[in-house]
């Protein structure tokens, strides 16, 4: 792979903490690759919450209106599950309702490995660098890991913009 096209394919995610290099997996995930992709060209996710952080498990963000039931107004992407990958501290995922196709716009990054969501949920990407930033995030509180107060995505790029 050039250059050139794993800039096209990675995130820069700014936190109060510092950046976080996020890894996309069109491999395995084109369509939420792709969504994830245009949605941060667009600078859909800048100033959105980190509305539900669950420490040991998740932090989950890219809900414009920070409720967890907020998208983007495109249609949603369907389940692109796989064998090939697993759920790994700093992996990231697609978050969805009960309906397996209901990704939209949030995401979910692991703060530690969670085998229970292989073939469950689609792996979009990795994290390759600011894991530690990620770590920093407010965390919630009670089951839901619901977060008064979120810290929020300051800004989020395609490296290659």
């Amino acid at each position: 792979m050039s250059d050139a096209q794993a800039a096209a394919d990675t995130l820069n995610m700014e936190l109060k903490y510092g950046t976080v290099v996020i890894k996309l997996r069109p491999d395995i995930a084109p369509q939420a690759s792709a969504r994830l992709l245009k949605l941060a060209g667009e600078g859909f996710y800048d100033n959105t919450p980190f509305h539900r952080v669950i420490p040991g498990f998740m932090a989950q963000g890219g809900d414009p209106t920070g409720t967890g039931s907020g998208g983007s107004p495109l249609p949603n992407v369907p389940a692109e599950f796989t064998t090939d990958a697993k759920f790994l501290t700093g992996t990231v995922g697609m978050a969805r309702t009960g309906d397996p196709n209901s990704a939209n716009s949030q995401f979910f990054i692991c703060l530690a490995p969670t085998p229970w969501l292989d073939g469950q949920y689609t792996i979009v990407g990795q994290v390759v660098s600011g894991m530690e930033y990620v770590n920093d995030i407010k965390k919630g509180v009670g089951q839901s890991g619901s977060v008064t107060d979120p810290d929020r995505i300051i800004h989020m790029t395609v490296a290659a913009q």
